[in-house]
């Protein structure tokens, strides 16, 4: 019966989302532009896919992907655990180092996998690869960004563990995205700093999200309005960086690759 009417509750909440799209969309069709759609009963169908999409993919992250990004923040992170440690006689450091590294390595590799399953990546890696005539990778810009994402994610739960104002880690990483700037191919750029917004989407969120909360929870003495929020701002900025780099690093082996062929050609 509850879960009925989540179902019931959730369907409802995303038609009342949906309609003020619907409304812009078919006012400027019928009131501007004065034309009927083509192929309406097939755009008809398709807000409704939309509609039971949203409403399934709204209940998958209160169900599913929100309380596993808390669950394994709350084991990663167990006070029994730690107590049981220290009465095995290992010290408070060794207990500490070795617990939060872990959450280091999980949130690299949640931060890596789900960026590399992001819908809206995908998107914009094939559509770079096509206008780029193959110049840029499908995989390899993915790969970049998903690299960004997770040393990004990781040095966010690191700055939730020690508690270091999250302006200063911010203000750094942008001073390193201007000083790339300044040197990276002028075609990466644009590319590079929308990498930082498909980042930011279905699947990463959630679990982003629910890692901070449940890492700022348990924690001893962080706060999760204060603490549980920012990893997000990690997760957008270091794609750009790592973009950039891999578009340095694809140019100088090429330029290498013509040193060398350069040189073969002079000695034949």
């Amino acid at each position: 019966m509850e879960m009925l009417q989540a179902i019931w509750s959730t369907t409802l909440g995303t038609v009342k989302d949906v309609l003020p799209i619907a409304a812009i969309i078919f006012g400027f069709q019928f009131a501007v532009l004065r034309q009927k759609p083509a192929n309406l009963p097939d755009i008809l169908l398709g807000f409704a896919w939309v509609l039971i999409g949203l409403s399934l993919f709204l209940l998958g992250l209160e169900w599913c992907l929100f309380p596993l990004g808390r669950l394994m923040a709350e084991q990663l992170t167990d006070p029994a655990f730690i107590q049981s440690a220290l009465e095995a006689g290992e010290t408070a450091a060794d207990v500490e180092w070795r617990d939060y590294f872990w959450v280091y390595i999980f949130a690299f590799m949640i931060g890596f996998s789900t960026t590399i399953a992001e819908p809206s990546l995908i998107a914009v890696a094939i559509k770079a690869n096509e206008v780029s005539g193959g110049a840029i990778g499908v995989w390899g810009l993915r790969i970049a960004v998903a690299l960004g994402v997770a040393v990004g994610i990781s040095l966010g739960c690191y700055r939730i563990v020690v508690g270091d104002p999250i302006h200063w880690y911010i203000i750094t990483g942008y001073a390193f995205v201007v000083l790339q700037t300044a040197v990276a191919p002028k075609m990466i750029i644009p590319l590079a700093y929308d990498s930082g917004g498909v980042t930011t989407s279905t699947v990463t969120v959630p679990l982003v999200a629910a890692l901070g909360l449940g890492l700022s929870e348990t924690v001893p003495g962080r706060s999760p309005l204060i603490d549980g929020f920012g990893l997000i701002a990690f997760a957008s900025l270091f794609p750009i960086l790592s973009v950039m780099a891999y578009a340095l690093l694809t140019e100088l082996r090429a330029a290498l690759a013509r040193k060398r062929q350069e040189k073969e050609r002079s000695r034949a």
